[in-house]
């Protein structure tokens, strides 16, 4: 079994709340309060937003589930996992359209699963993820059963 939360890390929560306090100096000339208020409920939906962006990958013995997608582990084939320049080309140069992307920006790391259903048109998924060998290793060694 394997579980990742794909949070963003403090820099990205540091900018964006810096932005948000921003605003704060726009307001703060014309009304104090207000600006506050305005702080207050961006910063609220700031966090909510950088918490929902943090996709969780799941691996169990039947399902692989990436974000809010999930396939049954049967219909799974070849995993390779990548880092490094190996990580940009699979996300750019190498990127089939027709993938299920769930790519965070701050997570360099990468792991392709090719899908082997014949009724499926998506080819492979493709996740960020800060561990590729350990989802790699999960996919390929938790049993699974046969179609």
């Amino acid at each position: 079994m394997y579980r990742e939360r794909l949070w963003p890390p403090f820099w990205v929560w540091f900018v964006c709340i810096g932005v948000v306090a921003g605003l704060l100096v726009v307001f703060a000339p014309i009304n104090m309060t207000a600006g506050v208020v305005v702080f207050v409920i961006l910063a609220a939906l700031v966090v909510f937003a950088l918490a929902r962006s943090a996709a969780t990958i799941v691996v169990t013995p039947t399902v692989l589930q990436v974000g809010r997608a999930q396939i049954e582990r049967r219909y799974l084939g070849e995993v390779a996992g990548f880092s490094g320049e190996d990580a940009r080309i699979q996300r750019g140069m190498e990127l089939n359209a027709r993938a299920y992307q769930c790519i965070r920006g701050w997570v360099d790391p990468v792991v392709t699963v090719q899908i082997i259903d014949a009724n499926d048109p998506t080819p492979y998924w493709i996740t960020s993820t800060r561990h590729p060998q350990q989802l790699a290793e999960a996919l390929t060694s938790v049993p699974h059963p046969a179609a």
